[in-house]
């Protein structure tokens, strides 16, 4: 069994280790791990690892962590009843090549990972789809899926919260890092379900032609250009974790700036604290899976899934071919695509899959 560990304190260093899997436990279920994307959602569960329990999902030794992937895996090996060799499943994975769980709460779509270490961390992470019996499952769409999927649902429950805010009275949209896949998705959701607010992208000056190129945007600046956005009441959400950047949009917009959400840092080295004092209001803090929770408890689990799955389709739409997926074997290329995507060196039009 192959992992790749993630030095804490400085994630962009990242060694290929070789582990014995051990015996497989009562009731549990080994899953060779088939395939995964490595997007700057997984740059995001390393940096706040330890705030938010990102690292605590799959153990790895002191000082190091196995950052957390989406993707697809195989059942080799089962102690469990209903779990069978050979099934496939979508979720939550290691970068690793295995994943031992062990399955409750089993329907035909899916299941919990009911692992003691497992249980204090948001249960949305826990969950399991079985791709025999997924409606959200298309074999022709398994890349997208992982590259997408979970941002775009990120971008799906701001979209929902927003919008249940009534955009707290703005009238246009700013988001950071446009080019990401998050913003993206938020920009597919806006577009769709609340057409009246304004699309802002801001990004690199290198990035602006891909941004603009994605239809998704009413206005795409550069960074340097944030005093070109008109002043009139707005929300802005950051998926860069710029600090100077963030103060620049408070400081150019003031009073006007009706609320500020922090979503993810794709800058990671500009994540520092430097918003003492800044004009406007205090960016909040956006946690998915709490919004999740909300919108379920909201809507009930078939319309939620009825509302994500219809946007999923628009945003796939939206999106067509301005991302070419990629297809790398081997962990050691996961381990340098992730050093990469921490060092910003990676094309936004470039959607990476790892085969183990």
């Amino acid at each position: 069994m192959q992992q790749v560990h993630v030095r804490k304190e400085s994630i962009g260093e990242a060694e290929l280790v070789e582990c014995e899997p051990g015996a497989l436990a009562e009731n549990a279920v080994r899953f060779e791990i088939e395939s995964f994307s490595v997007t700057a959602n997984n740059v995001t569960y390393a940096v706040v690892g330890d705030g938010f329990g990102y690292w605590n999902f799959f153990p790895a030794p002191d000082g190091m962590g196995i950052v957390p992937m989406w993707g697809h895996a195989r059942a080799i090996e089962s102690n469990h009843p209903d779990i069978a060799v050979g099934e496939r499943i979508y979720g939550y994975l290691p970068m690793a090549s295995h994943l031992d769980v062990v399955p409750g709460k089993v329907t035909a779509s899916g299941f919990a990972d009911m692992a003691e270490h497992r249980q204090p961390m948001s249960p949305i992470y826990n969950q399991y789809s079985r791709l025999a019996a997924d409606p959200e499952h298309d074999p022709a769409r398994e890349g997208e899926r992982m590259i997408f999927g979970p941002l775009f649902k990120t971008g799906f429950l701001i979209e929902y919260f927003l919008r249940s805010e009534h955009w707290f009275g703005a009238t246009q949209l700013i988001l950071t890092s446009a080019s990401s896949k998050t913003a993206m998705g938020l920009a597919s959701v806006a577009r769709h379900r609340s057409p009246d607010v304004k699309r802002i992208g801001l990004t690199s000056a290198g990035n602006v032609r891909f941004v603009e190129e994605s239809g998704l945007y009413d206005q795409v600046l550069s960074y340097e250009a944030v005093d070109g956005i008109v002043a009139e009441p707005s929300v802005s959400v950051d998926f860069a974790g710029n600090a100077s950047l963030l103060r620049a949009i408070h400081q150019h917009l003031g009073s006007v700036l009706k609320y500020s959400c922090l979503v993810g840092v794709t800058h990671i080295e500009e994540r520092g604290e430097g918003l003492d004092g800044i004009p406007g209001p205090t960016p909040t803090l956006f946690f998915a899976p709490d919004h999740a929770v909300a919108l379920f408890k909201n809507v009930g689990p078939e319309e939620a899934g009825q509302q994500i799955a219809q946007s999923w389709r628009a945003f796939l739409a939206d999106v067509g071919n301005s991302v070419t997926i990629s297809r790398d074997a081997g962990l050691a290329a996961a381990r340098d695509a992730f050093v990469q995507m921490v060092g910003g060196k990676v094309d936004p039009a470039r959607g990476i899959v790892i085969e183990p």
